[in-house]
């Protein structure tokens, strides 16, 4: 019986289930990038396939770095008066 190849550009079964990398919680990206890069260093995944999960761990090594700049420009840090009671936040880095 012939094998019958997918078309160029078509998602694999895997791709296709995977959820958009926009969409992923921090951990979540970070426990997929965490599988790509351990998928890569066994190398035995065929070429094609260790090119879209590269593509694919690059998008979450790029989402990942997004929310952590979130995180950070979140955190505050405690501004106090004289008298060393809390006044309310200011930046964590207000040069940022």
């Amino acid at each position: 019986m012939a094998e019958i190849s997918k078309p160029e550009g078509t998602p694999t079964k895997r791709e296709a289930k995977a959820p958009a990398v926009s969409a992923l919680s921090f951990e979540a990206a970070l426990a997929e990038l965490e599988g790509i890069v351990q998928r890569l260093e066994a190398g035995n995944v065929p070429l094609e396939e260790s090119i879209a999960i590269y593509e694919r761990g690059e998008a979450l090594k790029k989402r990942c770095e997004a929310l952590l700049g979130e995180a950070e420009a979140r955190v505050a840090t405690i501004t106090r008066d004289a008298d060393g009671r809390p006044t309310g936040t200011a930046p964590l880095d207000p040069a940022g």
